[in-house]
């Protein structure tokens, strides 16, 4: 496991102080590929709802990156973000608090025996059903959470090599994933059953998006784990490489993947 160790140095660092984090959450932002994508399908769904006040479920908080994003860019709405690291959830009450956002609650839950019956409009799940085992009963909650004409809005590596598994290595680079990712046959089979229909589904990660992850984030972690004095240089790194990390993740996000190392699937709820 690489890049679960490097995501605790950076969690103990933003819950000191609140700046740092805002910082952080900025820098998610533009430097992860698939929160440009999630930012875009947000506020393409949000359009949907006109001025209705939203019930958001944001499943796999983590940081609280996306709560943060919703509770400014998406009003209005009530969100409840949840995760199942009660560290990180306190750590998230206390930021937020902080902030005097008052349109965000935390709590800690398991996604596999939530019982929200009928309260969400819009439930977002980031980069987490891929480390769920029993995926289905976590699809079947969200639905039975879902109100009428609500949205599902997925985003997870995709078979295509999405958890950078490869046959000679024993282990993901992510690490801890249930399995590789999905494709859209994937989550149709196991959404469709269930009730949701299909609205929209992006491979993400393409041929260019995929070298972006590499120059950006995984060379960087992997030697981050080799010494943390890569701290230090990590300024003349990205100085000389994130002009060509950028280029390459605009060309992603403004083309259309046949396939992809990752996948925005987009579900609703009739």
């Amino acid at each position: 496991m690489y890049y679960d160790p490097i995501k605790n140095v950076f969690a103990s660092v933003i819950k000191k102080l609140p700046f740092v984090r805002i910082l952080f959450y900025k820098t998610l932002d533009l430097m992860f590929l698939r929160s440009w994508y999630v930012r875009r399908e947000l506020k393409e769904l949000r359009k949907k709802f006109a001025n209705q006040k939203l019930a958001i479920y944001d499943a796999g908080t983590g940081f609280g990156q996306y709560a943060y994003f919703i509770s400014k860019k998406l009003q209005p709405n009530e969100i409840l973000a949840v995760d199942v690291k009660e560290d990180w959830i306190n750590d998230c009450r206390l930021f937020f608090d902080s902030q005097k956002i008052g349109s965000v609650r935390f709590n800690v839950e398991d996604l596999t025996s939530i019982n929200h019956k009928n309260k969400f409009d819009l439930v977002v799940c980031v980069d987490v059903m891929e480390h769920i085992a029993d995926d289905v009963k976590v699809f079947k909650n969200f639905y039975e959470a879902m109100t009428k004409g609500s949205y599902l809005l997925i985003n997870s590596p995709s078979i295509y090599g999405g958890s950078d598994v490869h046959e000679e290595e024993e282990e993901s680079f992510i690490g801890e994933h249930a399995r590789t990712g999905y494709s859209r046959e994937d989550l149709e089979s196991k959404l469709l059953p269930l009730g949701f229909k299909t609205y929209r589904c992006r491979y993400t990660y393409g041929f260019w998006g995929n070298k972006a992850w590499r120059l950006g984030i995984k060379y960087p972690m992997l030697l981050l784990n080799v010494s943390k004095l890569f701290f230090l240089i990590l300024p003349v790194y990205y100085l000389v490489t994130f002009p060509f990390t950028l280029l390459m993740m605009f060309i992603d996000y403004t083309g259309n993947n046949k396939i992809g190392s990752g996948i925005n699937f987009i579900a609703y709820k009739e």
